[in-house]
């Protein structure tokens, strides 16, 4: 059976492309070329499906939800709030998994953010 090797693109609507694509730059440090092109660190990404009636995205109308791992996810919540971004006051442990935080772009979008354990 042939299979997928990984993610290849995630892919955005916005009303302001270029703010929005200036906002992940400068809050996450998302640096992406004039292409879109992005070396990720190596790790593990999740594939998960959820029931559709979850609030876990935010929003019902988001159907997806982006998630990026972090190296220090108090570090990089501290650099959005100082930056202005609307982040969640709650954050979530798993036993051997890591933590989780949460804040949404200025297009609506929430993001979780995860430091794996």
């Amino acid at each position: 059976m042939e299979r997928v090797l990984g993610i290849g693109g995630y892919f955005l609507r916005a009303t302001d492309p270029a703010a929005l694509t200036a906002w992940y730059r400068d809050c996450l440090g998302l640096d992406s070329d004039e292409h879109g092109l992005w070396h990720q660190g190596a790790g593990p990404t999740v594939f998960a499906t959820f029931e559709s009636g979850t609030d876990y995205f935010g929003t019902r109308t988001q159907q997806t939800m982006l998630n990026f791992r972090v190296r220090d996810l108090d570090a990089m919540l501290a650099q959005l709030r100082a930056k202005g971004a609307d982040v969640a006051a709650q954050t979530q442990d798993m036993d051997g998994v890591g933590r989780f935080g949460w804040v949404t772009d200025p297009e609506g979008n929430r993001i979780e953010l995860w430091q794996p354990a």
